[in-house]
Order: structure tokens, then sequence, then C-alpha cells
């Protein structure tokens, strides 16, 4: 399976539109044993013109949603605020305290047919939250062992539509240094900059300015987002994080 996410990864880089991207997570999101997705801004999508939403959930339910003025309110977007990485629903009691409301909202889910899911957040700095979410129908179970999957997958489609959505300001590329691309990899692989500086053989302080300097150039502020970014423009590739 980590095949057909790593093709999922590389073909979205290539798609012009909402509508491609929303026939490839729809694809991928089947393959991985989830009926729905929702890629999603967390405000009122009928009042920013500059929000993203792409999904695939019942009109009746989307409707309703917007309705209700939920883009900010919704447990799981309010959930996914403070997380740095994807959870499961079903540890929604554990990560906010919910209120009948939110339960309420909950239930009401269930009984569209929207069941349990697993939302992979998106915070880039200076815009507002966002996640991607996968939903099982009502009454199945996400796969056990798909989260790590499902967070490439969410990272990248995320990017996708950012990229998307500024296609008309043209950015200029993104380029790195041969040794920020080094320091960049090896913090892929989870490297600390004590350890990156050992293996590169220069100290940790000037690994600790090319990774700054690496996420400037990208705008980011985490490592996370800086390979993300980095996977995703193809200055650096999934062979070179696997291999150790």
């Amino acid at each position: 399976m980590f095949n057909r996410v790593d093709r999922f990864v590389r073909d979205i880089g290539e798609l012009d539109c909402e509508e491609d991207l929303a026939g490839a997570l729809a694809e991928i999101s089947g393959d991985l044993g989830f009926h729905y997705f929702a890629l999603t801004h967390h405000v009122d999508v009928r009042r920013s013109s500059a929000a993203i939403r792409i999904h695939n959930y019942p009109d009746g339910w989307a409707d309703w949603f917007d309705d209700q003025g939920l883009g900010g309110v919704d447990p799981v977007h309010r959930a996914s605020n403070i997380a740095g990485v994807g959870f499961a629903w079903s540890s929604l009691p554990d990560m906010i305290a919910l209120t009948p409301e939110d339960r309420r909202i909950l239930d009401l889910a269930r009984k569209e047919g929207i069941g349990e899911g697993i939302t992979i957040p998106a915070h880039v700095p200076g815009e507002a939250h966002g996640s991607c979410s996968f939903a099982c129908v009502t009454g199945e179970r996400p796969a056990g062992g798909s989260l790590p999957l499902l967070q490439l997958v969410g990272a990248f489609a995320f990017e996708a539509a950012r990229k998307m959505a500024r296609k008309p300001l043209a950015p200029r590329p993104v380029v790195l240094t041969d040794r920020q691309r080094e320091c960049v990899i090896w913090a892929a692989r989870g490297k600390s900059d004590w350890e990156i500086a050992q293996i590169l053989a220069i100290s940790r302080e000037t690994v600790i300015e090319h990774l700054r300097q690496a996420r400037d150039r990208y705008g980011v502020g985490r490592r996370t987002l800086l390979a993300v970014h980095a996977l995703f423009d193809g200055t650096i590739g999934f062979l070179d994080v696997l291999r150790r």
C-alpha cells in the first residue's frame, strides 16, 4: 500500500484543478478503506473567498454544516487545531471537552452515514487552520495501521490544494544549497541537530542555520512542514528519506 500512496503523492503534483484532486482523493480514500474525505480550512467557507474546501460528503450534510456556521467550531476541527499529527475521531473526548452540542453534531453526522474517521491537521503559518479528514460509512471502522499512510496523503493533498489556489501568483521555485538539502534529508530521517552535525562533520550551530535558512526559503516554521514541502517540489525524494 505504501507504493500506492507514493504514486498518489507523485501524481497530485501534476494536477491542475480541484476536480482532479477530488477524484484522486476519492480513489486513494477508497483504496485505504474510507468512503468519505474532506479537505478544508476551518472557517466559514461561504464568507471567505480564500478558503479551501474539497469533499465528497453528502450534499445535505455539507449544506446543513454551512447553514449552522460550523467551519470554525466543529469538534473535529477544534481538536485538529491543537493537534500536531493525525488522530482518530474516537480520541476526541481525550483531546477536547465535548459539549452536548458537539455530541449532537457527531450523532447527526453518523445518522447521515458519516461514521468513524481520521483527521490530518494542516497548520501553515499565516493561514487559517485546516485539515484533511477521511471517514468510513457509519457502522464500519478504519483499517488498522492506516494512520501513517493517511498522514502522507493528507499533508500532500492539502499542499496540492494550496498550490492550486495560489497558482495565479506563479511563485518562484525554491532552491536549496547542497548543504541545506543534506540537512533537510537527515532531518526528514528523524535525526537531531547534533546527530546531523556528527554525520556531516560540521558544527551543530551550522546545522541549525542551514535548516533555518531552508525553512525561511519555504516560508514554514517546523521541520515536518519543511520535509513535506521539499518532498512535494522534488527537492528531496522518498528514497532519500528512506535510505539509511
